[in-house]
């Protein structure tokens, strides 16, 4: 599993992992409150084309309210000591009351992350949210199973999680990566990638940076699957029509003017086999 920039592991990690310290420069969420919320208030003044002032934001955005109750509750989690964590989960259930959104006190966030409206939204223990990410309503970074350990998502930086999706598991969703709305994400995601679906597929891959506000722009994997199966029955009922009619000739004895067995089709169209996927019918 590889590891989500912009972050630091604890003292104590590096001595169990032997991974070497990050750099001085990395932003961490260790502390910076200050400078945390100056990188909030700028990312939302960049995406959100609502946001009229800083005033507003600070007192009429859920979203910030519940990061910067998060970094309090973050801090109280990293303390030893057995009142210290529950203080923690306290804070994160008051955050979760006031705002909406579920962020367990454990997970670790990074700087510029931008949680859009979040109503609904939850964030597992063990999550990794990179910096500048964009979450909208009701998106759950889950687990799958009750194992101990690294068990929810790890998004890279400039992730765009779409409403209502899905990123379940102790996956990886690569930088720059989209996710559709009401996509359910249950592998991990190479890096500048589009997903869509249930299960989520990549249908899109590139180098090429995308507006986290194009939502319009995400291609309709549905659609076009449907579009190119009805072409592929279209097809098929002509080649029945003409078979048909060959056999009418050769049972009325008149020869045949042209060949009756025409080019041989199957399902060689990409987006269709991308579509089913590996294993047809195995959502899990």
């Amino acid at each position: 599993m590889r590891r989500c920039r912009g972050f630091s592991r604890r003292p104590n990690d590096h001595a169990r992992s032997g991974a070497p310290r990050s750099n001085d420069g990395q932003l961490r969420q260790d502390g910076q409150m200050l400078k945390a919320l100056r990188a909030d208030l700028a990312i939302i003044k960049e995406r959100d084309p609502a946001a009229r002032g800083t005033l507003e934001i600070l007192l009429c955005y859920p979203g910030l309210h519940a990061l910067s109750l998060h970094r309090i509750s973050h801090g109280l989690w990293r303390l030893r000591g057995p009142v210290a964590p529950l203080l923690a989960r306290l804070l994160s259930q008051l955050g979760r009351w006031l705002t909406g959104i579920e962020i367990h006190p454990g997970a670790r966030i990074g700087h510029g992350v931008f949680i859009d409206h979040g109503m609904g939204m939850v964030v597992g223990e063990t999550a990794v949210i990179g910096n500048h990410c964009l979450l909208y309503q009701g998106v759950t970074l889950g687990g799958t199973g009750k194992a101990h350990g690294k068990r929810h998502p790890t998004l890279e930086e400039n992730v765009v999680v779409g409403a209502g999706a899905k990123v379940l598991g102790a996956i990886t969703v690569g930088a720059n990566t989209r996710i559709g709305a009401g996509s359910v994400v249950l592998r991990d995601v190479e890096a500048d990638s589009t997903v869509v679906g249930v299960p989520g597929r990549v249908v899109h891959q590139s180098g090429v940076r995308v507006d986290p506000l194009a939502h319009s722009a995400l291609p309709d994997a549905e659609a076009r699957v449907i579009r190119n199966l009805m072409e592929r029955i279209d097809s098929l009922e002509g080649e029945l029509a003409r078979t048909q009619a060959c056999l009418r000739e050769l049972a009325a004895g008149r020869p045949l003017l042209e060949p009756c067995r025409g080019e041989a089709q199957n399902l060689k169209d990409r987006e269709i086999l991308e579509f089913l996927g590996d294993n047809p019918g195995i959502t899990g």
